[in-house]
This record gives C-alpha cells, structure tokens and sequence, in this order.
C-alpha cells in the first residue's frame, strides 16, 4: 500500500466516503422527510446512529475470509445492498404518499394506485413529461439497488481490510464504542431535534413494516368479513327505513377534497368562507336552514371512492381491500336505503369515464357519467366537466321532471379535484347549455404545470375550486329547491399535504340543508352548528358512523314528538 500512487489514494478514499455516506442516508433518512424541520435543523435531525450499520459491520467482521462460511461472505454482502437498495426505493415511495396521502406506501395494496398517480402527474405536467417522469422513476429505482449493492460491497471491503491484527482490534472498539453510545441513547430517549432521536432504527421499521404488510393485511381481511355481518339495519322491513323522508327529495354531495382546512386555515380559507355566507344568505331568502359539523374521513389527499364507501356503507374503508370486499356483499348502503323505501335512487358521477359495477352495490336505479350527462365543452384538468353544469344536467335529466316519484340522487362533484387549474367561473343558469360555453375558459387559462410552481398559488387555486364547487351545489338549491328538498353535502377528505401540511386532522365538513323545521328537530340531539360553516368546537364523528345515525334519526325510532 506504501507505493500506491497519491491519486489512487485519494481517489480510494473519496469513493470508500461517497459509499459510507450513501449507505449512512439510506439508513437514516426518514420516510416523512417533509417534517423535517426547514434551515440548518435539518441537518442537525440526520445527526443519527442507525442500529442497522452496527449490526451489519458485526456480521461482516465475524464471517471468515475463507472455509464455507467465507464463501458465503460475498452473497452475503451483495444480499444486503440489495436489501438495503430495495427498501430505499420503498422508502422514496413512502415519502411521495407522505406527500400526498398523507400516509405510508401498503406494497401489497396500493399497486392500483399507480395508474391515478400517472393520471395525476398527466394533468398536472402533461402526458409527455409524466412518461419521461414514470420512465425516470423506474430507472432511478435500479440504479438505487444497484449504487447501494455497490456501496455496501465496498465497505465491506474496507471491513475486510480491518480483519488482521491491530486494525481488527480498532474496528472492534469502534464498533463497541458506538454500540453502547446507541444503547444509552436509547435509554434515555436522547434527540438533538424534537421527534426524532438520535439512535436510530428507520431502516429495521421499514423493513418490518413492508415484511408484516401482507400477514397484517390478512389479519385486517378476516376482521372486516366479521365487521360486515354486524348490521343493526340489515333485516329492517322497507317500511321502516327513512320513514321521515318519504316525502322528500334528497340530495346526497360529496364535494371533492372540501376538507376542515378550506373552513379554517386563515391562509387560503378567504374564498370558501365569502362562498358560504353568500350562499347561506341565499339559501335563507329561499326558505332553507341548514346544520354542519364534522366527519373524520377513512382517508386524505385522495382515494375518495374510500370515503364515499366508508359514509355510504357505515363501515370503516381505508384501503382497497375493504373496498373490494364491501362491493362483492349485500351491505345496506344510504343509498340502497332510499331504494327500498320507495325513492328514484340515482348516481351523478361525471368522475366515471369507465364501467364501474360497483353501482349495483350501491343500489342505483340509474347511473348518469361522463359520457350520459350531454357535456359538450371541455375538460377542465381531471375534472370531465364543471361542476354547474353537472348540476345544471342533474335538472334537467331529473330535478325538474313533472310527474316523477321521489328522488335520491347522490351527486359527486369534480372541479376541487386536484390539479386546480384552470377553475370554471360561475355563469347564468340559463346560459349553461351543453357545456359548450366553457370552451373560453381554458382556451385562455393557466396550466396546471405553471400553476404547480408556486405553493402558495396551489393553495389559492385550491379554495378557489371549492368556493366554485360550493357555488355550483347550493347555487343550484337556491335557484331551483323546492319545499320537499333535503340535501346532506359533505368533503370526501382532506387535500394533499401541499396545501394543508403533513399534520393536519382527516376531518370534513357535512352540512344537511332543509326547508322543512322538523328535519332539524330529527338531528336536534346531534349539536350541529347552525348555519353552512361549522364552528371549531362543531361535534367530530367518524364518516362510517354517519350512516347509522342516519337511518335512526329519520326512521320512526327518531320520531322528536
């Protein structure tokens, strides 16, 4: 070694610390990365020892260069950079969920999630550079497995370098040393940085959380088929569901993404609010009250189909298992509910671009989707068509037939779905048409990808999209409700972590709107706020509780007289 060239050296050296401090993030680096405090803390946060380092350089120093075990020693090494690169893509994986769903990456559920993810990176980047962004994915992921193989291949090196003698002796001590500094670390719970301490296990969580992912989602498959069976309403006769609505006609809305944020975050709330008291100043000229509060929603920043099932079904649907066990069951929806007590049950689903069999579950009479409700204009980013004009649709293929039966109509409103841009403007109700009027609209208006570079706009066009989707439902219920109308509208979930932060609650907004005193004598009990805004202190249930309280509030056990 004493004639090895100086370059040779240095260069020996610069590799053997690019490999170490490959391995050291890789280990270290946590999957909720964005709550890592901003500036110089950040760095501070990642002054960690990982316990996976330390008992991996023990391994490496006690398997023998030669005999059977030494043989085994490469396979080994090359076993645990993969290992390790493996579980640093699931890790990158974690973070983009973090970022949008607000929580981690199931390996074994969430491939379906892939084709949302690149319809998602479409509209808001475009199709070309969302396949450039898909196609650089999957090369970044092998070339993490393939620099972490090499990494730790070369460490173990340096390891081996340290078996003779003295130098084996140091590695010995250094190991030793930094074990116990790990050990007493733990045990008193040291951080440098609130939340995360400095003996650090990240690498070993994830790995048992991905390996567990599968016995763990076994166990939750055999629980829901025992939370199925368990139904108060199940074998209730026809004549006895919703026998306080039977003269009503009944909206039910999910407004997408309208979350407890679009009501309370003082930095972009300004919109939803001035929409809420405008239309709630509407709604009283017309002769409607109405009560809010809050729903916990079974999921965030997406995945809305999970929510609709969960305040529907009454049950609990936070991941596509649940959801497709539900769908393949005769559970009693609200929807189904209506049904078999004499209503006209359909579903507004301008978000269904594809067959979707999962309305036979839900109990519709009728399904009107993107390509049924005679939109003529054009899309806005996700969102197939405007939100008025859904409604505007909805009246004219339903509401305002002469003659009709009562109606249910479950209503999923699209234009707050991100990206947010562009956003339709309100327009005359009677210049709606066939959608055609909205052509103007994003001929001339800001791409999604212009849009996404700014945060603080993303947050603005966020409300934005609410207030127009808000507008476009109670608009409609002050333009053309009647007396017998009950509407129940409610958000799905929560938006992404890009406009409300990696802590904020899974809570929605639900409002029940209502012309007739004694519906709101039915919900008397509830505590709801008056009025369309629901107060901070507003009573919080979880969404799949909502159905059950429900049923009973307006069936004869809700009788208030």
């Amino acid at each position: 070694m004493s004639n090895e060239k100086p370059y040779r050296r240095a260069a020996r050296h610069l590799t053997t610390g690019f490999a170490a401090v490959l391995v050291f993030l890789a280990l270290i680096v946590p999957d909720q990365i964005f709550r890592l405090p901003p500036g110089n803390s950040a760095f501070t946060a990642l002054l960690r020892i990982p316990v996976e380092a330390l008992v991996a350089g023990t391994v490496l120093l006690l398997l023998p260069e030669r005999g059977r075990l030494g043989r085994a020693r490469r396979p080994i090494v090359l076993s645990l950079g993969v290992l390790l690169g493996l579980l640093t893509v699931v890790k990158f994986i974690d973070i983009g969920f973090f970022a949008v769903l607000a929580r981690r990456f199931d390996p074994v559920l969430d491939w379906i999630l892939v084709d949302d993810g690149f319809n998602f990176l479409t509209d808001s980047i475009g199709k070309p550079a969302a396949i450039a962004a898909a196609a650089g994915a999957v090369v970044l992921a092998a070339g993490l497995v393939a620099a972490m193989a090499w990494a730790v291949n070369r460490l173990a090196a340096v390891l081996s370098d340290h078996r003779g003698s003295a130098r084996r002796v140091w590695a010995w001590r250094g190991l030793g040393t930094v074990g116990v500094a790990w050990v007493a670390l733990t045990a008193i719970g040291f951080q440098l940085i609130g939340g995360i301490p400095v003996a650090s296990y990240t690498a070993a969580e994830l790995a048992a959380h991905t390996a567990l992912a599968l016995p763990n989602d076994l166990r939750d498959r055999k629980r829901f088929a025992e939370e199925v069976q368990v139904d108060a309403f199940r074998d209730r006769p026809a004549d006895q569901l919703l026998t306080a609505l039977r003269d009503k006609d009944v909206i039910v809305s999910f407004v997408e993404s309208y979350g407890r944020d679009a009501v309370e975050n003082p930095q972009f709330n300004g919109p939803v609010l001035a929409s809420l008291a405008a239309n709630g100043d509407r709604l009283a000229k017309a002769g409607f009250a109405s009560r809010s509060g809050y729903l916990t929603s079974s999921t965030a920043g997406g995945g809305s189909w999970l929510a609709h099932a969960t305040f529907l079904s009454g049950l609990w649907i936070d991941n596509e298992q649940r959801y497709r066990s539900l769908v393949s069951t005769d559970r009693l929806t609200l929807t189904r509910a209506f049904n078999e007590a004499g209503h006209r049950a359909v579903g507004v689903e301008p978000g269904i671009t594809f067959a979707w069999p999962e309305g036979q579950f839900y109990g519709y009479d009728h399904i009107y989707d993107s390509h049924t409700l005679g939109y003529n204009g054009p899309a806005f980013s996700w969102s197939t068509m405007p939100d008025q004009y859904v409604m505007s649709a909805f009246q004219k293929l339903e509401y305002a037939k002469k003659d009709r039966g009562k109606l249910l109509a479950e209503i999923t409103l699209t234009s707050s779905h991100t990206p947010w841009a562009p956003v339709p403007d309100m327009v005359g109700w009677d210049r709606v048409g066939d959608g055609s009027v909205y052509g103007p609209m994003v001929t001339g208006a800001e791409s999604p990808q212009s849009l996404w570079k700014d945060g603080d706009r993303v947050k603005s066009a966020y409300a934005r999209s609410v207030a127009y989707s808000l507008d476009s439902l109670l608009g409609h219920a002050a333009e053309y409700g009647r007396d017998d109308l009950v509407m129940v509208f409610l958000g799905d979930h929560q938006p992404a972590p890009v406009v409300v932060g990696q802590n904020a609650t899974h809570d929605v907004p639900i409002t029940i709107v209502a012309k007739d005193p004694e519906v709101f004598q039915r919900i008397a009990s509830w505590g709801w706020t008056d009025g369309l805004k629901p107060a901070p202190d507003a009573p919080v249930w979880r969404m799949d509780t909502f159905r059950d309280r429900f049923l009973t509030a307006f069936g004869p056990d809700g009788d208030p007289h």
